[in-house]
């Protein structure tokens, strides 16, 4: 009896070491292109550091070096000579913040509104906020400049801010995270006397910080590295973000690469440690909001 079940169990053996060699080399396979991606993505910013630490001549030349014959350090220290660079982080630093929070508060409240309350026009003016999304902000840039001329904010941190407080995108973002809300929450909350106000703050905006999260992911990037608007209504070097204070660094004559690199990478420090601090927080409002 005992031979019998160890030849049953002999095969079963067998199968189960045969698959479990397929699964490992199936895993080693997935890790392998996984890598390969991984280093096609992450190769362009190896790059960038590498420039930024090389010569010009290194950067220029036909035949490229992938290493540099001695580290140039003093690229990082010519940016702070070119460029104002702390007047220009702290101007990118209030914008951001600022625009962040107005978006946070008007997109909301404008979400809220178009998906839960009922009032005259609501269809028409949805419509003409989400029109917005199909029109290149480059259509309306004219009117927004001659706007800022007129109230005397050219050159200005007002005149930089004002544009970017509110989004379509945004409000139907937040529409679209306050329409998938059950009924039933917010009528429990009537039913224990919240006002509209009350309801909204104490109910359904807690329910939407995932998208929230999304939001003020969303415009920070878009803030941070905003370029044509600054590049048009401001003039001085000391007054504009970091966005454009780069861009002052090209010239159609010649242009130090390592030092724009480096600058760059500078820029990009800020919203890298964001990212990875914030890390999950990203991921699961990503997800949970299903934006790719």
């Amino acid at each position: 009896m005992v031979e019998q079940l160890e030849r049953v169990a002999a095969p079963t053996r067998r199968d189960l070491a045969r698959a479990q060699r397929r699964r490992g080399g199936s895993h080693v396979v997935a890790h392998l292109v996984l890598g390969a991606g991984a280093l096609v993505m992450a190769f362009p910013f190896l790059w960038q550091i590498v420039m930024s630490l090389s010569t010009n001549a290194e950067v220029q030349s036909v035949t490229p070096s992938f290493w540099p014959a001695h580290l140039q350090w003093g690229n990082y220290a010519a940016v702070f000579e070119r460029l104002p660079f702390l007047e220009q982080f702290r101007t990118s630093v209030v914008i951001t913040v600022v625009r962040v929070l107005a978006q946070i508060l008007f997109c909301t409240a404008a979400g809220y509104a178009f998906a839960r309350m009922r009032f005259r026009g609501r269809t028409v003016l949805l419509a003409a906020v989400l029109s917005i999304l199909m029109v290149p902000s480059q259509v309306y840039l004219l009117s927004q400049y001659q706007i800022i001329a007129d109230l005397e904010l050219l050159d200005s941190l007002g005149g930089l801010v004002l544009p970017g407080l509110f989004s379509a995108f945004g409000t139907f973002l937040m529409r679209t995270a306050f329409l998938g809300m059950p009924d039933e929450l917010e009528e429990a909350a009537r039913l224990d006397g919240a006002n509209p106000f009350q309801v909204f703050w104490r109910v359904m905006l807690p329910l939407a910080r995932p998208t929230i999260s999304v939001l003020a992911i969303t415009s920070t990037l878009w803030s941070w590295n905003e370029l044509l608007w600054p590049l048009v209504v401001s003039t001085y070097a000391e007054r504009m973000p970091l966005s454009a204070g780069l861009a002052t660094l090209i010239s159609d004559r010649t242009t130090d690469y390592p030092v724009v690199m480096a600058a760059s990478l500078l820029a990009m420090a800020p919203v890298l440690v964001l990212f990875v601090v914030l890390q999950r927080r990203v991921i699961d409002g990503l997800a949970s909001s299903g934006l790719k």
